[in-house]
């Protein structure tokens, strides 16, 4: 399946707000599998949220820092 997928970074930083916002499209049938394959090698925990009309959204707290990356069908 193909997705447009948004990956948001929370930024660390105290005196910075602002979130690091990636877009790509990717081919695959497991959201959840292409996050731990991004994040490998890392300790991650995952939790995932089904939306509308296929919608997946995947967060990942990876060593503290969280990542939210939601797959929308194309």
């Amino acid at each position: 399946m193909e997705y447009e997928v948004v990956r948001e970074i929370q930024n660390q930083c105290p005196n910075n707000q602002m979130r690091d916002i990636f877009f790509e499209e990717v081919e695959t049938d497991d959201p959840v599998g292409y996050v731990r394959n991004l994040l490998q090698g890392r300790a991650v925990s995952v939790s995932v949220e089904h939306g509308a009309e296929g919608a997946v959204t995947v967060y990942a707290d990876c060593d503290g820092l969280i990542q939210k990356f939601v797959f929308t069908p194309i």
